[in-house]
């Protein structure tokens, strides 16, 4: 199979390239999905998890990727909850390899069924952003109903459903982001857009949580911006500074099915729409990892289409 691999941690993003891969193991519990289409995250290449496996050893050339959405091909041993040519979506594990390839081994469990009138693209945006989004705003920030929300990033991948569910939710929305993100933040349903490059954050106001996706001086400037008894959200790094009389808390998304399939029936219900940015092909994954391709939304590799045969 084909698939993008990294071999030179050194290299950066140079080093991506697209590679014949042997087909994956279907390891117990384990399912083997056809690809169609694939999400990743830009930093992926700076994560240790890309470059060692969970007992700290070389595992290059590794796949990177963590979001897709295809079908079942294979099962693994004492595979349960999934059959055979079932479309899926979901996460594939931090420390194997990814979903930038045409076929990918995923534990079940890391996978939810996928409705068949939801296209792989849009699906394959939905895993990590949304359990993030999810989990950051109501797991670790406790937003309820007529609260204030400050959300960073508000047109990026996360951001953009962190605003949709916080409005579904019934709190008031800030967003940031820059210039070019204000009709996109605003077309979401954002109260109120601050332009984080020529408006100053600390105008506006105190929120109930502050959810950020951008870490460094927005970080730690967004303490102060907390209201008392509320809580700092990052998924980027421990903040440095914390907020006076609230909680701040790191965290990394955690897969779980459940909330995969309750974010597929708000697609359907027409609740929550994921902004899908550019749609490349997998040929193009490397060049979709610069920071100059920068898009509202989210890019999705398109590994396969629906229909058309074997991948290739």
């Amino acid at each position: 199979m084909q698939a993008i691999t990294v071999r030179d941690r050194d290299a950066g993003l140079a080093g991506l390239s697209l590679t014949d891969m042997p087909y994956p193991h279907a390891a117990e519990n384990d399912v083997i999905v056809r690809v169609y289409a694939a999400g990743f995250t830009p930093g992926e290449l700076d994560w240790p998890a890309t470059w060692t496996d969970r007992a700290g050893r070389d595992r290059t050339p590794s796949v990177p990727g963590h979001e897709l959405s295809g079908v079942v091909e294979e099962l693994g041993f004492g595979t349960t909850g999934l059959s055979v040519g079932q479309r899926v979506f979901g996460l594939a594990d931090w420390a194997r390899n990814g979903s930038l390839a045409e076929y990918a081994a995923v534990e079940a469990r890391n996978l939810a069924p996928l409705p068949a009138d939801i296209d792989h693209t849009v699906a394959a945006a939905l895993p990590i952003s949304g359990l993030t989004a999810w989990q950051g705003l109501f797991d670790h920030g406790r937003l309820a109903t007529g609260q204030t929300v400050l959300i960073h990033g508000a047109a990026g991948g996360v951001g953009s459903i962190a605003v949709q569910l916080a409005r579904g939710a019934g709190a008031r929305v800030i967003g940031t982001g820059r210039s070019a993100d204000r009709d996109t933040a605003l077309a979401l349903g954002v109260d109120t857009f601050l332009d984080l490059q020529t408006e100053k954050l600390e105008d506006v106001g105190e929120a109930d949580v502050v959810f950020d996706v951008i870490g460094g001086d927005i970080l730690d400037r967004s303490a102060a911006l907390v209201r008392a008894g509320g809580t700092l959200v990052t998924v980027v790094m421990p903040p440095k500074v914390q907020p006076k009389d609230g909680r701040a808390v790191f965290f990394v998304v955690e897969p779980d099915r459940a909330r995969l399939t309750d974010l597929a029936t708000r697609v359907r219900d027409g609740r929550l729409e994921p902004v899908v940015g550019a749609v490349r092909p997998l040929t193009e994954a490397p060049a979709a990892f610069a920071p100059a391709t920068r898009t509202p939304g989210k890019t999705i590799i398109r590994v396969a289409e629906d229909g058309s045969g074997d991948p290739s």
